[in-house]
């Protein structure tokens, strides 16, 4: 045993020298920034935004690859296979936390990812076409008690934010909803304004949509109205006791060296605090919402613990 342990700790020790010399160099070539939704949606736009500054600070082009689909978790799926060395890094939306308690995985979202720091995070609302025959929540309410299971709304995917707070509401209302899921928001928007679905819930990336006349926006999620939409009521305010918003930041593989966590954190903090990355956020009635690599880390901790109370209660978890 005594011999073994002397290999181990020679081993390390040779080994340290070489992972310190690596962290010093990081990076020294291109970084691969995963991000959970398509191109062309809220997200696409603002990361863009942030690993374009990003990549100024740090010497080295930031690679944004959409990687939409399993209700936003294949970013962080992606982070079990890639090297610990920095090199790749993800967007981890709060459906990570839920994974584990509806799906059968061998990775533990708290422990086998390496959390950098939270850049920002998501309002939400529902939407309906301008045109609609729904024209407030009082009406969308009505016509879904009336019609059980017609009431079709799309979301950003199964086990979403934006699925769950709509299943909490018709639970607590005692409303059948019909849910039809989608990808990411830019299909999600092609889909209501094209009438197939009566319904969008989704983060605020139907502002544009919503700005230029096409939709009309039932109510917002947050603790408050947002400023870009004061006509429309928060859910506390229509009697139902839910605040959803949804933050989110950047991962990277378990064991990424500290120094290369540290090298990354400082660049994308530096990278939110730009101009043109505020102004991206805006359009979405979004902001900077920092949290450093330790309170991330407790962020998730907590969060994890907390999804799984909601994902009991709507009776989504798996079958032990």
């Amino acid at each position: 045993m005594q011999r073994r342990q002397i290999i181990q700790w020679g081993a390390a020790s040779l080994a340290a020298p070489a992972f310190l010399a690596q962290a010093q160099s990081f990076p020294n070539k291109p970084i691969k920034l995963v991000i959970a939704f398509p191109a062309g949606g809220p997200t696409d736009i603002t990361m863009r935004a942030l690993a374009d500054n990003a990549s100024k600070i740090l010497g080295q082009t930031v690679i944004v690859e959409n990687k939409p689909g399993a209700g936003g978790t294949l970013p962080a799926q992606a982070l079990q296979t890639s090297p610990a060395d920095g090199y790749t890094v993800a967007q981890i939306p709060l459906g990570v936390f839920r994974l584990p308690y509806t799906t059968k995985i061998n990775w533990d979202p708290v422990k086998d990812i390496s959390y950098v720091l939270n850049v920002t995070g998501y309002a939400f609302g529902l939407v309906v076409p301008a045109d609609s025959p729904l024209k407030t929540w009082t009406h969308f309410v009505a016509w879904a008690k009336a019609n059980p299971g017609k009431l079709s709304y799309g979301s950003t995917g199964t086990m979403t934010s934006p699925h769950l707070t709509m299943e909490l509401i018709a639970q607590q209302l005692g409303l059948e909803l019909l849910h039809v899921p989608y990808k990411g928001s830019a299909d999600l928007m092609q889909s209501i304004l094209g009438g197939q679905i009566m319904a969008a819930a989704d983060s605020t990336g139907f502002a544009p949509q919503v700005e230029a006349g096409k939709l009309r926006v039932l109510n917002t999620w947050g603790a408050e109205r947002l400023a870009k939409f004061p006509d429309a009521p928060t859910l506390k305010e229509l009697g139902l006791n839910l605040v959803q918003n949804s933050p989110f930041g950047i991962g990277a593989p378990k064991g990424t060296p500290d120094a290369v966590v540290k090298r990354l954190h400082d660049a994308f903090k530096q990278a939110m605090e730009q101009e043109s990355y505020k102004t991206a956020l805006a359009r979405y009635d979004m902001v900077p919402m920092y949290m450093s690599t330790s309170a991330y880390k407790k962020f998730a901790q907590d969060t994890f613990t907390r999804e799984k109370a909601l994902v009991e209660k709507l009776g989504l978890a798996k079958p032990t």
